[in-house]
């Protein structure tokens, strides 16, 4: 785990949700390509996961990152979670997914998917704060299926190693290079939208 500190965490972070902006007009273009041609395999090349699984996997994966706790992963940005007042319930975090592939590749069932490689955004609905200064955290993950809780470990660099050094050590290479290019589908980002404005009343 990096030793900067979320001061660090948060830098890094930034960072990569402005290089999430820049693609992600190219994500979307991609995404509209992809549904107009219906194809067996995915863009890292490896046979496409049956419909419902991937569905279940967008929805297992969404689900644990916004009900993860900080002391069960390293995923420092929950920091950003803070009680509004002495005891209220700290603000939940919305998230938006995408899944860029699973291991064993083979894996046809839920059940069988060991650990799924993908990107997520999320951010800390605070009351009444606006999505566009919400406290936010984004690129890609690791969800690790084969224990329970399950375990959820982000793509940070350190004081040593690059963002994308790191990338490239963490993903194997084929969910590297779409990780590089592929953030949130166009309806993945308005339902995270949507759904952070409804849990921040706004």
């Amino acid at each position: 785990m990096s030793q900067e500190g979320p001061a660090g965490w948060y830098r890094n972070r930034f960072v990569w949700v402005a290089v999430v902006l820049l693609i992600s007009a190219g994500a979307v273009v991609l995404a509209r390509s992809a549904a107009s041609e219906p194809s067996s395999v995915n863009a890292a090349g490896q046979a496409a996961a049956p419909r419902d699984l991937q569905g279940q996997l967008v929805a297992r994966m969404r689900t644990a990152l916004e009900q993860s706790d900080p002391e069960q992963h390293n995923h420092a940005g929950h920091q950003g979670q803070q009680a509004t007042a002495e005891g209220q319930a700290k603000p939940p975090v919305i998230c938006g997914v995408r899944v860029y592939g699973h291991e064993p590749a083979t894996a046809t069932v839920l059940a069988d998917v060991q650990k799924v490689y993908g990107f997520h955004l999320c951010g800390v609905a605070e009351q009444k704060r606006p999505w566009d200064v919400a406290v936010k955290l984004a690129g890609p993950v690791i969800v690790d299926m084969s224990t329970e809780p399950v375990g959820i470990q982000a793509v940070e660099a350190t004081a040593e190693v690059k963002f994308i050094d790191r990338l490239q050590q963490m993903f194997p290479k084929k969910y590297a290079d779409l990780a590089m290019k592929e953030a949130l589908a166009e309806s993945e980002m308005a339902d995270v939208r949507r759904r952070y404005e409804a849990a921040a009343g706004i």
